[in-house]
């Protein structure tokens, strides 16, 4: 049953001319953007933190990137006609599948300058000589 199920799944995909790719590589992904009667192409540019649905009919991938200081994460059906094509741009090594952990990872320096900002009471005074902010002289 699950040969059956794998073998239809590959016969209903649309032929792609994706280059091949893995998580933690940077790809930029031209999607189509219909406004009104005008179509334009977009670019995402961005690192492939999720491939899913490996077996399945319809492909995803996860591409995340940095846009002025948040995080941005789309989700891509590789086999949408929206998506005109995948340039890939660069491999870096990655020892998991799955990238989850990278969110967190520009959000923690940002979380512990919040929270020597936003300390009530008495600020240690290290801090105090550091940190030079109308917020730091309000929480006083």
């Amino acid at each position: 049953m699950q040969q059956k199920l794998i073998s239809f799944n590959l016969k209903q995909r649309k032929p792609l001319d994706t280059p091949e790719f893995q998580s933690g590589d940077v790809v930029k992904i031209f999607r189509k953007i219909k406004e009104g009667s005008k179509e334009r192409l977009q670019s995402f540019q961005g690192t492939v933190i999720a491939i899913k649905g490996g077996q399945s009919s319809s492909k995803t991938i996860t591409v995340r990137k940095v846009s002025f200081g948040v995080g941005v994460e789309i989700v891509f059906p590789l086999s949408s006609p929206q998506i005109d094509k995948i340039e890939f741009i660069k491999r870096t090594h990655a020892r998991r599948a799955k990238l989850y952990f990278v969110r967190e990872k520009s959000v923690k320096v940002l979380s512990k300058k919040l929270k020597e900002i936003t300390v009530k009471g008495g600020l240690p005074k290290k801090v105090e000589k550091k940190v030079a902010s109308p917020i730091v002289e309000e929480a006083k």
